[in-house]
């Protein structure tokens, strides 16, 4: 028995044909940068996430990076401004901060949702404080309620990386249609997923949006007419058809990941393991499914000798890695612990059922 942590060979294959037909498509058209597969991607994003603009760049990180320089270019934000960020997400929410010289601050998550808690955001306002970046981790929407309350009271812009959450949803309202912006991120094992980097930024703002679509391409609106010191962060007209091609059906996969989710949910039973918690059923997609074990090194072994395949997201938080060694003397408990205890086991829309169920089998009958 072998199951892989996540089979991508087989959820591309599900759509090869026409994925084959839309890569041919592209080839045969002689336009591969800027093109109608862009112009169509950007329309169809736009409107699954209900929000006026989505615009391609070439990856999530760029995503976040650029919309925080365009708020700088807009007078919005300044360098050294703070900006509110979990202290437990993976280290592009915190990059995308310093890249743009502002300067993370960094909160712990709720232990039981993982995601950015509220209360610990209005307590590390300050008069510097200028943006909320919260990350729906793992594929469950923040607290987006409370997070707009607190920006709407003080005068905040929200950020949302959105990049494992695409299609999560709550009070009605979807991921990347909660804050001021979002960054999305289709690197190939996302719930939409490119054959190779891509990403997004959505917003309602028109200001915004055409300054993004300036900076993505060379800070040009027009060609050899430059309005910014820009960069080249398109994403291509193959991407751009892929995702296309695999977007209509994200929220059957979606479906079939909660299907799983649910399983595990209620098979589980070892007390030695912590299971997810979720608001609701729409607010989470299952990104991936995050357990919780004191013996997680002891567990991913056992399991992965009796042929499991399981990843850790993510073994080292980001005030603890070598690009920020100036914060290796700072403590977060919540997020030390989340840490060193999480076990992603595996989920995605082509895991068989019966395999879900050699999976709690085994969590069932591990033994610390």
């Amino acid at each position: 028995m072998s199951i892989p942590f996540l089979d991508l060979k087989s959820i591309n294959q599900q759509y090869r044909e026409e994925l084959v037909e839309a890569c041919t498509r592209v080839i045969d058209s002689g336009w591969y940068i800027n093109g109608s597969e862009l112009e169509q991607f950007e329309a169809n994003f736009a409107k699954y996430c209900g929000t006026k603009h989505a615009i391609g760049v070439a990856n999530g990180l760029d995503a976040l990076i650029l919309t925080l320089r365009a708020w700088k270019e807009l007078g919005k934000l300044e360098e050294a401004d703070e900006v509110i960020v979990p202290s437990n997400t993976y280290i592009a929410s915190i990059l995308a901060i310093t890249a743009n010289n502002l300067k993370p601050i960094l909160v712990e998550p709720n232990i039981e949702s993982f995601n950015i808690d509220p209360n610990n955001i209005k307590d590390a306002i300050t008069d510097r404080t200028k943006a909320i970046l919260p990350v729906h981790l793992y594929g469950q929407l923040a607290d987006m309620s409370a997070i707009m309350q607190i920006a709407n009271d003080q005068n905040l812009l929200v950020l949302e990386d959105s990049a494992q959450a695409h299609g999560a949803s709550y009070d009605g309202k979807i991921a990347g249609n909660w804050g001021n912006a979002s960054g999305f991120s289709f690197y190939p094992g996302k719930n939409l997923g490119a054959l190779g980097d891509a990403g997004a930024i959505t917003t309602n703002d028109d200001e915004l949006a055409n300054t993004l679509r300036a900076l993505r391409n060379y800070g040009s609106h027009e060609k050899y007419k430059n309005l910014f010191a820009g960069v080249n962060s398109r994403l291509d007209e193959i991407q751009a058809a892929m995702l296309n091609v695999k977007l209509p059906h994200l929220n059957e996969e979606i479906a079939y990941r909660r299907k799983v989710a649910e399983a595990y949910r209620q098979g589980i039973n070892n007390p030695q393991i912590i299971l997810p918690t979720t608001q609701n059923e729409s607010s989470h997609v299952w990104h991936v499914f995050v357990v919780r074990c004191e013996q997680r090194d002891r567990l991913q072994k056992y399991l992965a000798d009796n042929g499991v395949q399981t990843l850790i997201h993510y073994p080292i938080p980001p005030h603890k890695q070598q690009a920020y060694k100036e914060w290796k003397e700072l403590s977060y408990s919540i997020s030390e612990k989340i840490h060193s205890e999480v076990l992603s086991l595996p989920i995605g829309p082509t895991l068989s059922m019966s395999n879900v169920d050699k999976v709690i089998k085994l969590c069932n009958d591990f033994k610390s």
